[in-house]
């Protein structure tokens, strides 16, 4: 019975470790796609490019340097030519030096020589390979880094929030989320140009090439654990794959989706949209109040553009306003959210505030004031 009972526990135990390995080995290649597939933010400092030409640099200056070193003390050479050293044949020594070639053919023969190759021309040879073999090694690496990197972002990324589109609208979100204060490391972009996830990468977001109407583009973006998703690409039909493909994995995120056209915006929300935007009407009515008042068109501009002067901010109720009149707040309160409803000022309801009321307000104060 014990030898029954150890046999199962070692094929229990053979059978852990090779689910281990298997899930290490597929972890390991979905690291290797995504690493190809994600665009990580430039980190500080130069281009790879400056780097290698920063320290191609620096090794023709130690070759620089040793050969006027061997040429100030040619008297202590002897070459097996023709006996004398001059300024080439000083080169010629510092690179076959350097290089740990050495052919022998000129050598120190002074006490003084080679005195200067022991104290400085052998730590000089040391600082030329290190520089040499460092820059080898960093253009090898470089795609192993790359996976360390996706794969150290992948198990930190929780509760963000995925664009998914990055043209004018995506752009424009994304500069408005950064002016309320979210950090851009918790924002993630998914854009199936190359380009536009470049031009996000060089904006210092993390941003996914891809088709996002496919799971596995989605998955890379972490969007099953995201908190929110814009859907911001330039077609509708696009915008509802998208968001029946962000809602099927993601249950709880809040996405917002934009409309080109309001026919559109029913089947966004069958698809799963919490907020549709309507970008053709929004825009519609714009030119419409700018023709009749030019300046109530501005003001509607500068509402809806962060830190222009007037922002339309969301904030709680704080102590000091809890149990007080709207209009008893330092700023201007246009509307109450209260539960999952929203009460526009004037309702009768709004006779005093509720400490868990989020106020909708016009205020000069800075973006992230009441964050």
């Amino acid at each position: 019975m014990r030898d029954d009972e150890r046999q199962s526990t070692g094929t229990r135990r053979l059978s852990l470790l090779k689910s281990l390995w298997y899930h290490s080995r597929a972890e390991a290649r979905d690291d290797a796609e995504a690493g190809r597939s994600i665009t990580m933010p430039l980190q500080s400092g130069l281009p790879p490019l400056q780097q290698v030409l920063r320290r191609l640099a620096v090794a023709l200056l130690v070759l620089a340097l040793t050969t006027l070193i061997v040429y100030l003390d040619h008297d202590g050479y002897n070459d097996n030519s023709d006996g004398s050293v001059d300024l080439l044949d000083a080169a010629y020594y510092a690179t076959v030096t350097l290089s740990t070639t050495g052919y022998g053919d000129i050598t120190p023969v002074s006490d003084a020589a080679r005195l200067i190759n022991i104290l400085v021309i052998t730590p000089m040879r040391v600082l030329f390979l290190i520089i040499l073999v460092g820059t080898t090694l960093e253009v090898l690496t470089e795609r192993t880094r790359q996976q360390v990197r996706v794969h150290r972002w992948r198990t930190r990324t929780r509760d963000h929030i995925v664009v998914v589109g990055y043209g004018t609208k995506g752009r424009h979100a994304v500069q408005t989320l950064v002016g309320q204060g979210i950090a851009k490391e918790q924002i993630v972009v998914v854009d199936a140009q190359r380009k536009a996830t470049l031009a996000a990468g060089d904006d210092g977001l993390v941003a996914v090439t891809g088709d996002a109407t496919r799971s596995e583009t989605l998955l890379r973006a972490e969007a099953q654990n995201a908190a929110r998703v814009i859907v911001a690409p330039q077609r509708d039909d696009t915008a509802a794959l998208v968001t029946l493909t962000a809602r099927q994995l993601n249950r709880r995120a809040t996405i917002v989706a934009a409309a080109r056209e309001d026919e559109n915006v029913p089947l966004l929300k069958q698809s799963g949209a919490d907020t549709v935007v309507t970008s053709s009407s929004s825009a519609g009515r714009l030119l419409g109040v700018s023709m009749v008042s030019p300046t109530v068109a501005r003001t509607l501009e500068d509402l809806m553009t962060l830190g222009s002067g007037l922002d339309l901010l969301e904030r709680p109720v704080t102590p000091e306003e809890a149990g007080r009149p709207p209009r008893d707040c330092a700023d201007l309160v246009v509307a109450v959210v209260r539960g999952k409803e929203l009460l526009n000022f004037g309702d009768p309801r709004l006779t005093e505030l509720q400490p868990r009321d989020r106020l909708i307000t016009v205020s000069r104060a800075t973006a992230n004031e009441h964050a």
